[in-house]
């Protein structure tokens, strides 16, 4: 029984709604998992060429990648201003990269980086369903901000949910990022580092010019 509902809910994670397709076609494939195919991809080719589209003006690239950040981590307006904030209050490195730092050491997003999530979306539901320990205690806020030196693993009573019992096989072939220690068979990770944008995909100092106007 528990498998099938496994199964349930992998196929209906592969499906892409239409409002999320419209979304990837319009802010990039990066703001959702499932968009990152080669169906997708050869799909977007397709359409670029049959389409000739104006230069954007910069208030429109502005709030595109704003609303790339958004969408990408699952956050609202409000959270997304809260951080900015925070990034423009501290003086211990360059703003963008403090912003970068804040978002990705969310903890849901540190569980999607760990590999135990397919998406981010179902790191945040891990999360908020009691499943995660920081440091050994439970902590149900996805957005808690992870520090250097914390340690994450999943509660006892929920390894044996399908959520984790194939991770370890899954995890064989899966490279999580280098600011973070994972041990090699045990289903334990710790933030060793800063996080750095060196993907370019977010833009943030544009969005950062968004909020300042």
């Amino acid at each position: 029984m528990a498998q099938s509902l496994k199964n349930l809910a992998e196929f209906k994670n592969s499906m892409l709604s239409k409002p999320k397709y419209k979304m990837c076609r319009r802010l990039g494939a990066g703001v959702y998992e499932k968009c990152q195919t080669q169906k997708f991809v050869a799909s977007e080719g397709r359409n670029k060429k049959d389409k000739k589209r104006k230069a954007p003006s910069i208030y429109s690239t502005q709030m595109l990648e704003k609303q790339k950040v958004r969408f990408s981590y699952g956050i609202n307006e409000r959270q997304l201003q809260k951080y900015v904030d925070m990034a423009q209050h501290q003086k211990t490195s360059p703003v963008s990269d403090k912003l970068y730092e804040l978002l990705e050491t969310r903890l849901d997003n540190v569980v999607y980086r760990l590999g135990w999530a397919g998406t981010r979306a179902l790191a945040r539901q891990m999360c908020s369903h009691g499943h995660i320990l920081v440091n050994g205690k439970k902590l149900k806020v996805p957005s808690h901000i992870v520090s250097i030196g914390d340690t994450i693993t999943p509660r006892e009573g929920s390894r044996s949910s399908v959520l984790f019992t194939e991770l370890p096989v899954r995890l064989k072939s899966y490279s999580s990022p280098n600011w973070l220690k994972t041990e090699l068979g045990e289903l334990k990770g710790t933030l060793s580092g800063v996080p750095k944008n060196v993907d370019g995909y977010l833009d943030l100092n544009t969005v950062l010019e968004f909020y300042s106007r």
